[in-house]
C-alpha cells in the first residue's frame, strides 16, 4: 500500500520483516480496519500480522517479546466484547490459517487451524454426515479459534455443548513460545492450593463463561489444559492448531415456533420445553421482526421461541414437537418441517444483533449483551431486566439462548456524550448486578473483553480474582498477551469508538434519510459483527463482490464502513478526502447489496456516491477521474452525438475510444444498434393504462427489448404508452460518478418528463434495474422531500403483469440460468420475476452475487481483473454447468458481461416472454439483438 506508515512502528515492522514475516503491513488503512471488532471499542494497533504457519505466529510472538510489544490474536472480527484489538500487534489468521487439515469421519474428529471459518469445517464434516456442535450465529464467517478464545455456544449449545466441550486438543504457544503444557505443574499447584475455592466460585453452571475456566483444572475434572484454555480470550496462549469433536447430523429435524405476549411469558415455559430434549430453544422480540421487509411467516404473539428438535425417527419427533406444543402454553404455534422455510426463520434468530441495533432509536450498542442465569429463572430474569431498562430511559430489542438462560439484547446507549457515558458505565453496573443477584454470569458465551472484565470483581471474590492474577502471571509474566482484558482490565468506558464523534455531524448532499441526514449515524450503522465476510453467496445474497474476489478486509462492506468511521471521527487527517478512505472505496461495486444483505442496513454505494462528492466538489476539490466525465456521463453523450457517428468511432478507432474512454484495452466496447427506440416508438396509446419507460441503455443499446416489453404487455391486455424519446436519464452513471448535483438535476428532468407524458399518475414500468433502483431507491436521496411524491408508481415488467393477473406462455422444459440484476436483488425485489418465470415451468437456477461489471466500475484498467474474479465466483461457474441453458439477465451491465467473457447472449425476461409466445426460444451464443460489439483492441 501507499498510505503512510505509522513513524513509531518502524523499528517494530524491520523485526517482524527480519524474522522472515511476508505479510505485515503498518500502513494507516491496516490500522484503521483493525482498530475495531465488534464492540464498542476502537483501538488502533501498530501493525497488522498475517501468519501463514505456524512458525511464523512463534516469530511474531518471538519479536513482541523482544521488544515488550503487546500481541493480540484475532480471527474474523466478530468478537463483541472488544476481545480482539490491541494497540500492538493484532495477529490475524483468518486471512491464511483457514485450513481443514483433517476429518476423520471413524473417529469422529477434525483438525483445523485457528481461522478456520466454522462454516468450512461445518461443510467438511456434513460430508461425512457429522456436525461440529456449537454454532454462533456468525456460523459463516466466525473462526474455531475465535470460538475457542471466547468459548463460544451458538444457538445449539443445549444440544451439542459449548466450545469447551468439543475440543479435544490444542497446540499451543505460551508468552515464552513454549507450550501450555510445560506449565502444567504450576497451574496444577495453583489449583490444589484454592481447591475449595475453585469447586464453589467456578463451573457453577453450563453458561458461565466469565474468568478462567479453572474447573478444568480441578484432578476429578482430568485436569484439561485444553478445555481450560478455551474462553481465556487470548490472554495465556496462542492456540496454532485445534483438534475437536464432531457428532451425528440427525436426518430428522423439526423447528416448533411458540408465540407469546412477551418473550418473558415465554421464557416462564422453559423448563417443560427442556423435558422434551431440544438441541435448540431460542428467543427473539418484535421489535427484530418489526424491522423487517418481509418477515417470516410467525405465529400470533410479540415474542417467540424457537424449538428445534432432532432424530432418527419421524414420528418420534412430530410426537415430541406436539408434546413441546402441548406442555408450553403458547398463544400460537405453527410446526415447522420445510427445511427451506426453516432456514428462513433461524435467518432471523442469526441477523438477530444487527437487526436489533436498528430496532431501536439511536441504534443499540452491544455495551451489555451477555449475561447469563439458569434457564429457570430466566422469565423473573427478563421481567427485572425490562425494568432497569425502564428506570434508565433506556430501550432494547432482546433476543438469544433463551433454553440456555442467556441474554443477548442491544441497548440505545449514548455513547458520544460524556453524560451518556456516564449513564452507560452507571446502567452496566447495575445490570450487573442484578444478573449477579439472579446467581449469573457476566458473560455466557462472548467472554468478558473489555466490556466486561472491570465488572468481574461483582462476579468473583477477591480470592478467586487474585487467583486468576496468579494464573495470568504463570503463563503470561509479562502481560504480553491480550492485555487490558480479565486480568488488569481496562475501564469499561475507556476507548470507546463513538466518543470520537464530531458533534456536529458534516452536511451532505444526500438526503440521507433513514439517518437523518446524519453521514456519521449512517456510517456507524456497522456494528462490525461481520456478514459481508460470509464466504459464498449461495442464498443469493450479493454483499459483497470485491470481497468474494479479494478476500480483503479493506473490500469488505465492514472494511470500508470502518475506514469512513475513522474519517468522519478525525482519525483520518485527510478526513473523507483522505487516500485511506479511497483506497477503501476503490473496488465497491455499488451493487448495493449491502442495503440489503446487511443486518444493520449499511448502504455503502449511496456513501460512497457523497464521499466521491464531497472530495471533488465545492471548495478545495481534487481534479476527478477522467472515468468521471466520459463513462459517468455516457448518456449524456450519448444523446448529444448522432449515432452513426457514435458507430462508426467505435468500429472504425476501438482503441482510440477505448483509450479516450479510459476503459482496458482488453475490454469489447459494446456499440449503439443502428436505430434507437426513440427513432421509431412513439406514444402508442393516448388512452393508456401504463406507460412504458425507456431508458437511455435500452434505448440505445437494446431497443429490441423495449419492443419486447410492448409486445409482451399488448399481449396481456395493457394498452402502453411509450416514453422514449432519447433525452432523458435517470442519472445513474453521474450517481455512481459522484456528480451529485448533476444527477439531482437530471433526475429532476426525467420527473418533469414523466409528469408530463403521464398526467394520469398511471403505473410506469422500467426495463433496465439500474435505473428503477434510482427512480425508487437513490431519489428519495437526491430529489427535495416535496418532490418525492411526484413520482409515479414504478414497477418491473413481471410486477406490473402479475398485477394484471397474466398467465405467462409456457417454457417446460427449458433450462433458464438467471443473473438477477444487483440492484434489483438489493433494493427493488425480484420475487415477482421468479415467480412469473417459474409459472412457465421452465427450470431456473438463481445465480447469486454479481455479473462484476456494474456499470463502468469492471471497464477501466485497474479493476478489469478484479471485474474478471468476480464474474467468475457465480456467473461464470454457473454458464459453464448449464452450456445449453438461457441467460435470463434483465442488466445491460450483467448481459455485456456474459457476453463479453463467455460469448453468451443475455436475454432481457421481456424477450424471454416474447419469444416463448412465438415459440422461439433456443439457446444463443452470439451477443443479444440490438447490441453488437467491436472487435477485441488488446490482449485478452
Amino acid at each position: 500500500m501507499s498510505l503512510a506508515p505509522d513513524p513509531l512502528a518502524g523499528d517494530l515492522v524491520a523485526a517482524l520483516r527480519a524474522a522472515g514475516l511476508a505479510d505485515v503491513d503498518d500502513s494507516r488503512l491496516a490500522r484503521t480496519l483493525y482498530s475495531s471488532d465488534a464492540s464498542v471499542y476502537r483501538l488502533e494497533p501498530r501493525v497488522v500480522v498475517r501468519p501463514r504457519h505456524r512458525d511464523e505466529i512463534a516469530a511474531t510472538l518471538a519479536v513482541a517479546r523482544d521488544l515488550a510489544v503487546p500481541l493480540t490474536a484475532r480471527g474474523a472480527g466478530t468478537s463483541i466484547a472488544g476481545n480482539a484489538i490491541g494497540t500492538g500487534i493484532v495477529l490475524d489468521t483468518y486471512r491464511h490459517l483457514n485450513r481443514v487439515l483433517a476429518v476423520d469421519p471413524e473417529a469422529a474428529e477434525a483438525v483445523v487451524e485457528p481461522g478456520a471459518v466454522h462454516a468450512t469445517l461445518q461443510r467438511a464434516a456434513m460430508s461425512h454426515g457429522l456436525r461440529f456442535g456449537p454454532d454462533p450465529s456468525t456460523h459463516t464467517r466466525c473462526t474455531i479459534g475465535g470460538m475457542i478464545g471466547n468459548n463460544a455456544c451458538g444457538s445449539r449449545a443445549l444440544g451439542y455443548g459449548r466450545t469447551s466441550d468439543n475440543v479435544l486438543g490444542l497446540s499451543t504457544l505460551t508468552a515464552d513460545g513454549a507450550g501450555v503444557e510445560t506449565r502444567a505443574a504450576d497451574l496444577a499447584a495453583l489449583v490444589d492450593q484454592h481447591l475449595g475455592l475453585v469447586r464453589t466460585e467456578f463451573g457453577r453452571f453450563a453458561r458461565q463463561v466469565s474468568g478462567y475456566a479453572l474447573e478444568h483444572l480441578l484432578p476429578e475434572n482430568g485436569r484439561s489444559l485444553d478445555r481450560f484454555l478455551v474462553g481465556s480470550e487470548g490472554t495465556l496462549a496462542l492456540v496454532t492448531e485445534a483438534r475437536v469433536r464432531l457428532v451425528r447430523d440427525l436426518p430428522v429435524r423439526v423447528l416448533v415456533v411458540l408465540g407469546y405476549p412477551s418473550l418473558a411469558e415465554g421464557a416462564d415455559h422453559v423448563p417443560a420445553i427442556l423435558a422434551h430434549r431440544p438441541v435448540a430453544c431460542e428467543g427473539i422480540d418484535h421489535r427484530i421482526t418489526d424491522v423487517l421487509t418481509t418477515p417470516p411467516d410467525l405465529p400470533g404473539g410479540r415474542a417467540w421461541l424457537m424449538v428445534e428438535l432432532t432424530g432418527d425417527d419421524p414420528r418420534e419427533v412430530a410426537d415430541r414437537a406436539a408434546a413441546v406444543v402441548a406442555d408450553s402454553a403458547p398463544q400460537d404455534h405453527r410446526v415447522v418441517e420445510d427445511v427451506a422455510e426453516q432456514a428462513a426463520i433461524w435467518r432471523v434468530r442469526e441477523d438477530g444483533a444487527g437487526l436489533a441495533a436498528r430496532a431501536v432509536d439511536p441504534p443499540g450498542q452491544p455495551g451489555w449483551e451477555d449475561a447469563a442465569v439458569l434457564p429457570e429463572r430466566m422469565g423473573a430474569y427478563l421481567r427485572d431486566f425490562d425494568a432497569l431498562l425502564e428506570s434508565h430511559g433506556l430501550q432494547g430489542a432482546p433476543y438469544g439462548h433463551i433454553g440456555d438462560g442467556c441474554l443477548h439484547i442491544r441497548v440505545n446507549f449514548d455513547l458520544a456524550s460524556a453524560g451518556g457515558r456516564v449513564g452507560y458505565r452507571r446502567f452496566v453496573e447495575e445490570a450487573a448486578d442484578l444478573a449477579m443477584g439472579y446467581g449469573g454470569s457476566l458473560s455466557g458465551e462472548h467472554g468478558d473483553g473489555r466490556a466486561r472484565s472491570e465488572l468481574l470483581t461483582r462476579m468473583y471474590s477477591r480470592e478467586a480474582l487474585d487467583l486468576m492474577a496468579a494464573v495470568k502471571h504463570a503463563l503470561d509474566p509479562g502481560a504480553l498477551l491480550n492485555p487490558g482484558v480479565l486480568v488488569d482490565p481496562a475501564p469499561l468506558d475507556a476507548d470507546l469508538r463513538l466518543a470520537h464523534v464530531p458533534a456536529h455531524p458534516p452536511r451532505t448532499s444526500l438526503r440521507l434519510v433513514a439517518d437523518r441526514g446524519d453521514l456519521v449515524a449512517a456510517v456507524h450503522r456497522c456494528t462490525g459483527v461481520g456478514k459481508c465476510l460470509a464466504d459464498g453467496t449461495a442464498n443469493g445474497g450479493v454483499m459483497c463482490p470485491s470481497f468474494q474476489a479479494t478476500r480483503e478486509e479493506k473490500d469488505s462492506t465492514r472494511g470500508r464502513a470502518r475506514t469512513l468511521q475513522d474519517a468522519v471521527a478525525g482519525h483520518l487527517p485527510g478526513g473523507l478526502a483522505d487516500p485511506a478512505v479511497h483506497e477503501a472505496l476503490d473496488l465497491c461495486l455499488a451493487c448495493k447489496g449491502c442495503a440489503s444483505d446487511c443486518p444493520t442496513g449499511v448502504d455503502m454505494a449511496t456513501y460512497k456516491s457523497e464521499v466521491l462528492h464531497q472530495t471533488y466538489s465545492g471548495k478545495g476539490r481534487r481534479r476527478r477521474p477522467r472515468t468521471h466525465y466520459t463513462l459517468g456521463g455516457l448518456p449524456q453523450l450519448l444523446s448529444r452525438v448522432p449515432t452513426p457517428l457514435v458507430r462508426l468511432g467505435l468500429r472504425a478507432t476501438p482503441g482510440i475510444a477505448a483509450r479516450v474512454g479510459g476503459v482496458d484495452r482488453r475490454r469489447r466496447l459494446p456499440v449503439p444498434a443502428p436505430r434507437p427506440l426513440s427513432s421509431r416508438t412513439h406514444d402508442r396509446a393516448a388512452d393508456a393504462d401504463v406507460v412504458l419507460w425507456v431508458d437511455t441503455f435500452t434505448n440505445r443499446f437494446s431497443p429490441q427489448v423495449g419492443d419486447a416489453a410492448v409486445q409482451v404487455l399488448e399481449a396481456a391486455g395493457a394498452r402502453v404508452r411509450v416514453v422514449a424519446d432519447g433525452s432523458q436519464c435517470c442519472g445513474l452513471t453521474l450517481v455512481s460518478a459522484g456528480r451529485l448535483d448533476e444527477a439531482r438535476a437530471t433526475l429532476g428532468r426525467l420527473v418533469d418528463t414523466l409528469g408530463a407524458h403521464n398526467p394520469e399518475g398511471l403505473p410506469v414500468v422500467v426495463l433496465e434495474p439500474s435505473c428503477l433502483a434510482v427512480l425508487r431507491h437513490d431519489a428519495q436521496h437526491l430529489l427535495e422531500e416535496h418532490r418525492v411524491p411526484d413520482l409515479p408508481p414504478l414497477r418491473t415488467l413481471a410486477e406490473h403483469l402479475a398485477d394484471l393477473g397474466w398467465t405467462p406462455p409456457r417454457l417446460d422444459g427449458v433450462q433458464v440460468v438467471a443473473q438477477p440484476h444487483c440492484h434489483q436483488a438489493s433494493v427493488i425485489g425480484w420475487q415477482a420475476d421468479e415467480a412469473l418465470l417459474r409459472a412457465t415451468g421452465a427450470e431456473l437456477t438463481r445465480v447469486g452475487g454479481c455479473c462484476g461489471l456494474a456499470g463502468d466500475f469492471g471497464m477501466v484498467p485497474e479493476h478489469y481483473d478484479v471485474s474478471v474474479k468476480v464474474f467468475e465466483h457465480d456467473l461464470g461457474p454457473a454458464l459453464e454447468q448449464h452450456p445449453e441453458a438461457l441467460l435470463w439477465a434483465d442488466g445491460f451491465s450483467c448481459r455485456t458481461q456474459a457476453a463479453d467473457l463467455r460469448g453468451r447472449t443475455g436475454l432481457h425476461l421481456a424477450e424471454i416472454l416474447q419469444r416463448a409466445a412465438s415459440s422461439t426460444v433456443g439457446v444463443a451464443s452470439a451477443p443479444a439483438g440490438g447490441t453488437d460489439f467491436d472487435p477485441p483492441h488488446g490482449t485478452r
